[in-house]
Order: C-alpha cells, then structure tokens, then sequence
C-alpha cells in the first residue's frame, strides 16, 4: 500500500470528460489524494473508465476516485447507460421497515456494481441528516426517513451495499443539515437548535455510522456550538465531531467552492485547517481555484496522513472481499 504521505491533502474535480495537458502537469505536480466526477464529466461507460484511469495516471498513485450517486435528486451516473431511481423519500414512504432496508440494500448494491464497473471507488453516500419541518428540499429530498435511529438504521445498510462491491462510503453531512432551511450551495444555513437537541437527533445517525473510513462536514452554523463559523471552518464543531460524535475518518469538507462559505479561496483553506479538517474537497473543475488551493495545502502527514492510510486500507479490503465473492459465485 502506497503511503497518503505524498499526496496533497486534497480531492479535485476536472473541466470536462477528459483531462487536458494542463491539469494532467497540475495533477502530477500536487499529487492530489483523490478525485470527483461529476455531470460534466460522464459521457459513456467506457469514457468515464478512461478518465478514471487518466486520473490516476496523472496523479501517480491509485488515488480514490469519488461521485455523489445518491440515485434520485442527485445522480451524475444517468440513463441510458446507468439506472435511474425515484427520490428515496418518495421509495420509502410507501414501505415498512423490512422492506425499506431491502430497497436501500437493493439500490445502494445497484450502484455499488456499476460504480465499480467504472473504477469508481468513493460514493458520497449515505446522507444521514436528520430533517424537520421547514428545512430545506435540497435535503427533504434525499433523506433516508424522518427518525434518527431509522436513519442511522438505513445508512449502515447503504453503506454495507456499497462496500460489498469495493466501494467506500462518505457519511455526510457531519454534524448534520436537516435543520437548514437555506441551500448551502447558495448561501449560510444558520441552525438555532440547543446542544441537547443537536445531541438527541442530529449527531445520532453520524455516532451509529462513526467508524467509517471517511465524512463529510456541514457548511451549516450552529448557534449552541459556535455562533461565528460554519461547522467546516469552527474548532469547536471539529471538536465535537472527533470527541461527541466519535469519528476518526478522514473528514473531508463538504466543497470548499460553495456559496455558503465566503472570502477567498486561501483563506477559506487555511481556516478548513486550521480547524481540523483532514482533506480540502474542491469540485468545480475550475483550474485556477486548484492552483490556489494547492498552494495553500499541505502533503497529509501526521493524524490526517494516518487517516487516509486506514481509508486506502479499507477500500481495498473491501475490493479484495467484493472479488473474492464474484470469483466464489462463479
């Protein structure tokens, strides 16, 4: 297994279906740890393994590849080369208990195999927020229920889906964006919730799976935690995140490039740090903001470098086992 020390602690996307001669010198010079796919860079099936292998041979190492394949609302992998799927909310609402388990193992299995048949490895699956009234569709959308527990429930089945085919999951949003009545994308949620609410309903979902090799923060600002910064960019959220919640994976930041966040891309970078991310998510494809961002993020070392080691580790253990399960099936 290749060390996560030589790589930048960073994911990045790219403009397009193929990588141009500029990024692939920009992927070799920073050795990014991973990588996003997106719409825009999904054409067909054999496109998209080509690309993934370009990436990979930029970057120098078999960097995680990522997608957000939620199936639903938010798929890049569309027909009619992929399988389409109905919103989970509108799937599940229809079912009892057993048979929700059943169609989240079902759907998530799905995609785990066409992943894998692409070489993608990473899904930003399962979004374990917990909602309530009001909040935002961008997240009443794709939940997995309205219970903390069922959530919690459900997210260890897509998770379990996912790693049967080699494919890891990303737990997101951490420490929770049910509460958020605005889209992160476009602006700041601010959640006013007390810290014993948070406790009961939001963090649960997020202890029940915290043993998961990599999570995702919340551009969200909690009022009980810390009424200045967004969870990605506050001490205080990271805090809790490693010591309440329990997570040691590698916690990547939901994308630095979104509208929830503001100042410049070095500053924002330096405060994901400074507050104890693990690894910059950038998705836009946007060359310029790479360059930036790489200029202001370090090789993974130390506890982050460790992190990113284990969540190699697991990835291809759980290869080795989807392999060998094909292979005795056979």
């Amino acid at each position: 297994m290749t060390s996560a020390g030589a790589s930048t602690a960073a994911i990045f996307g790219c403009s397009g279906p193929g990588i141009t001669a500029d990024e692939r010198a920009f992927f070799a010079e920073t050795r990014p740890w991973g990588f996003i796919l997106f719409a825009r860079n999904v054409e067909t099936p054999d496109q998209v393994r080509r690309l993934v292998a370009d990436l990979r041979e930029a970057a120098g190492h078999d960097a995680p590849v990522l997608i957000d394949q939620e199936g639903g609302r938010v798929a890049r992998l569309r027909a009619p080369h992929w399988r389409e799927w109905p919103a989970l909310p509108d799937e599940l609402a229809l079912l009892d208990a057993d048979a929700r388990e059943a169609a989240v193992r079902a759907r998530y299995a799905a995609i785990g195999q066409e992943l894998a048949d692409l070489g993608i490895d990473v899904n930003c699956v399962p979004m374990l927020d917990v909602p309530v009234p009001g909040a935002h569709e961008i997240i009443t959308s794709r939940v997995l229920g309205n219970d903390p527990a069922e959530i919690g429930r459900l997210g260890a089945v897509a998770s379990e889906a996912l790693k049967g085919h080699g494919v890891l999951p990303v737990i997101k949003h951490i420490p929770g964006h049910g509460r958020a009545s605005d889209d992160s994308h476009e602006g700041l949620p601010r959640v006013g919730a007390t810290l014993d609410e948070l406790r009961a309903t939001d963090f649960a979902p997020f202890r029940a799976l915290n043993t998961e090799a990599l999570g995702m923060t919340a551009h969200v600002v909690y009022d009980a935690i810390d009424p200045d910064r967004p969870a990605t960019l506050s001490t205080e959220a990271i805090r809790l995140v490693r010591e309440e919640i329990g997570f040691d994976g590698v916690l990547m930041t939901d994308d630095i490039s979104m509208g929830a966040l503001e100042g410049p891309m070095p500053q924002r970078v330096r405060d994901a740090f400074a507050a104890g991310c693990d690894m910059i998510l950038h998705c836009n494809g946007e060359l310029g903001e790479m360059r930036e961002i790489a200029a202001h993020t370090p090789r993974l070392s130390g506890a982050p470098a460790a992190r990113a080691d284990r969540a190699i580790a697991a990835r291809d253990a759980a290869l080795a086992r989807a392999k060998g399960e094909l292979r005795n099936a056979g």
